[in-house]
């Protein structure tokens, strides 16, 4: 984000030693506007403690290092039919008076725990049929394929609320750019996880549906720039918290897992706003 503000003032300078006298417009008032923007983000997780409970068996743990899973750029993000397969965020909202705005936003992450890593367990674990049946006390173990598999990859989605200002750092007038306008963001949100968990078990069944997980907030910052009043490119830095107590683990109805971690995101979205 601190390169591309820097070089994003330096084209902005450079442009303007050769822009010409404009009669330039008052400033933009986003009162009564819409936005509407979709775009892309790479994410990151800290290190959680992960509680799986069931019937026969009741264990956590800890420190599990996992990471997100973007696919590479390529022009089928642009493709409509294959838009949702990368980490995405779409957002949509209102501008209550100049600076405040409202908005409904979906974030699209993926979770995947590093498969092999070694932590610690405690806990027992009875009736699997596996070796792994018995009772742990902070001891070291393995995560292996057929012990564990856990991610939300379909994924870690964050629904969520957001309360957002924006500030007008230089406008046309200022730039002496027509129809260039950069703003900085800040928000704050609450919201609902909804993620399609993919977790393998021992040898149990998984359960893969759609399943209200947990809650999260987040704060966010960013920059925006706004092209001829109605297209724009907003770049985020966005940080948070998430819990899930309800993870939907295995085909048993009282099995479930939980953790809570922070998580920090880098986005890049494209959009426009309007006024109806």
């Amino acid at each position: 984000m601190r390169k591309l503000l820097f070089v994003s003032i330096f084209a902005i300078q450079a442009l303007t030693g050769f822009s010409q006298s404009y009669d330039y417009l008052k400033p933009h008032n986003n009162k009564g506007k819409i936005f509407i923007s979709w775009g892309w983000n790479q994410s990151g997780y800290t290190h959680s403690d992960i509680r799986f409970k069931g019937n026969d068996y009741d264990f956590k743990l800890k420190s599990v290092i996992a990471k997100d899973r973007q696919t590479p750029f390529t022009l089928r993000y642009l493709n409509p039919s294959k838009m949702t397969i990368p980490q995405y965020n779409f957002r949509i909202g209102y501008f209550i008076n100049s600076k405040y705005s409202i908005s409904f936003g979906f974030d699209h992450m993926k979770y995947v725990m590093q498969q092999d890593q070694t932590v610690n367990i405690s806990g027992h674990i009875a009736g699997s049929g596996t070796d792994y049946d018995g009772t742990y006390n902070n001891e070291p173990i393995k995560l292996t394929g057929d012990f564990l598999k856990f991610e939300h990859t379909n994924g870690l989605n964050y629904l969520n609320l957001e309360l957002r200002r924006m500030d007008n750092l230089f406008d046309q007038r200022s730039l002496k750019i027509k129809n260039i306008d950069i703003n900085l963001i800040q928000g704050v949100g609450i919201g609902l996880l909804y993620p399609k968990s993919d977790v393998t078990l021992l040898n149990y069944e998984r359960n893969d549906q759609w399943h209200v997980a947990g809650y999260g907030a987040n704060l966010v910052a960013g920059l925006n720039v706004t092209f001829f009043k109605h297209f724009f490119i907003q770049g985020e830095m966005k940080g948070g918290y998430i819990n899930m107590p309800d993870i939907l683990t295995t085909h048993f109805v009282d099995d479930r897992a939980s953790q809570h971690f922070f998580f920090a995101q880098g986005n890049v979205n494209f959009g426009v706003i309007f006024k109806l």
